[in-house]
């Protein structure tokens, strides 16, 4: 019976590093975001994942660097890769308990006088998020 716990130990040990310690790959998850359907912030939720397309009145460097600064002031998240000037930025966001990662990848692109900011919010390991992404994607773009 002590093997059996242990063994079980081991296993969500096991489990519990590799969700915290797996390399997280820019040229998988740093990619061009696909558009919401819509351009009025509206989050769109799907399975797992979230997105959003807004129209801002601010240049695209200047949207993603204010959209820089919430995301890197929400705890757990860091930087993987990209920049404001790249128009580009990819987070991860971990959870509290597991450390599983999510990953926020925005695009901004000029449009007309404005910006074009694209948002997408997906989880890394299994099927659904129980809305986590949506809420993130929620909670950060009323702060823009």
């Amino acid at each position: 019976m002590g093997m059996v716990f242990g063994a079980l130990a081991l296993l969500v040990v096991g489990f519990g590093l590799y969700v915290r310690l797996a390399p997280s790959d820019p040229a998988r998850w740093h990619v061009p975001p696909a558009p919401a359907a819509t351009t009025d912030c509206t989050v769109e939720q799907g399975e797992g994942d979230a997105r959003a397309t807004c129209l801002l009145p601010a240049p695209p460097a200047e949207a993603l660097a204010k959209l820089d600064a919430i995301a890197m002031a929400t705890p757990r998240t860091t930087r993987l890769a990209g920049s404001p000037e790249e128009g580009r930025i990819t987070w991860i966001t971990r959870s509290a308990l597991w450390g599983f990662a999510d990953y926020t990848t925005a695009e901004a692109t000029p449009e007309g006088s404005g910006t074009r900011l694209t948002l997408h919010a997906r989880l890394r390991f299994g099927r659904g998020d129980m809305g986590v992404n949506a809420a993130r994607l929620r909670d950060w773009l009323p702060k823009l």
